[in-house]
C-alpha cells in the first residue's frame, strides 16, 4: 500500500510562495503608505509652527525682508505638502493594487490546494476500497476453509 503522492504538488508549492511574495509585496507597501503619511504629517506641523512664528512677528517691529522670508518658506512648505499628498494617493494606489494581487494569488492557491484535496479524497476512497476487497477475500477464504 503506496503513500499518497499529488503530480501537481511542485503547483501547489509554487502558488503558496506566490502567495506568501504577495504578501511581503503588500506589508512593503503598507509600510511605504505609512511612511509617507507620516512625512506628511511632519511637514503640516512645520507649516502650522511656521504659521504661527509668522503671525507672531507681524504683531511685533520684524523687517518686511524677513516677513517674506518667512511667507517664501510657507510656500515652499505648502508646495512640499502637495507632492507629498500626492506621494501618499500613490502609495494608496499601490496598497490596493498590491492587495488585489494578494487577493488574486489566493484564490490561486486555493484552486490549487482543492484540487490536491480531491485527489487526496480520491486516493483514501480507493485505497479504502482495496482494503475492503482484501478483507471480503480473506473471509470469503476463511469461510471456504471452515465449509465441510
Amino acid at each position: 500500500m503506496g503513500g499518497f503522492h499529488y503530480a501537481y504538488q511542485k503547483i501547489v508549492d509554487l502558488k503558496g510562495s506566490e502567495r506568501t511574495q504577495a504578501e511581503w509585496l503588500l506589508t512593503a507597501a503598507v509600510v511605504k503608505l505609512r511612511q509617507e503619511e507620516a512625512s506628511l504629517g511632519r511637514l503640516r506641523e512645520e507649516r502650522e509652527a511656521w504659521i504661527a512664528r509668522l503671525q507672531q512677528a507681524s504683531g511685533t517691529a520684524v523687517p518686511l525682508v524677513q516677513l517674506l522670508t518667512m511667507q517664501q518658506y510657507v510656500d515652499y512648505l505648502d508646495g512640499c505638502i502637495a507632492r507629498k499628498l500626492a506621494d501618499v494617493s500613490e502609495a494608496e494606489r499601490e496598497v490596493d493594487r498590491k492587495r488585489s494581487a494578494l487577493s488574486t494569488k489566493m484564490k490561486d492557491e486555493q484552486i490549487w490546494q482543492k484540487s490536491k484535496d480531491n485527489a487526496l479524497q480520491l486516493f483514501r476512497a480507493a485505497m479504502q476500497s482495496k482494503e475492503q476487497g482484501e478483507l471480503d477475500e480473506m473471509a470469503a477464504v476463511r469461510f471456504a476453509v471452515s465449509a465441510p
